[in-house]
């Protein structure tokens, strides 16, 4: 699992992602400061 945490405007948005692509995308896409981490259970 992928999760992107975005700083943006004074909040805090997270992404869930099943795919390293798919949240590679997203993450380039995306304004503001944020962090892509690779979630092991």
């Amino acid at each position: 699992m992928w999760i992107i945490t975005l700083y943006s405007k004074g909040s805090i948005q997270m992404f869930e992602f099943d795919t390293e692509k798919e949240a590679r995308e997203r993450f380039a896409a995306l304004k503001g400061e944020k962090i892509l981490s690779k979630i092991i259970y």
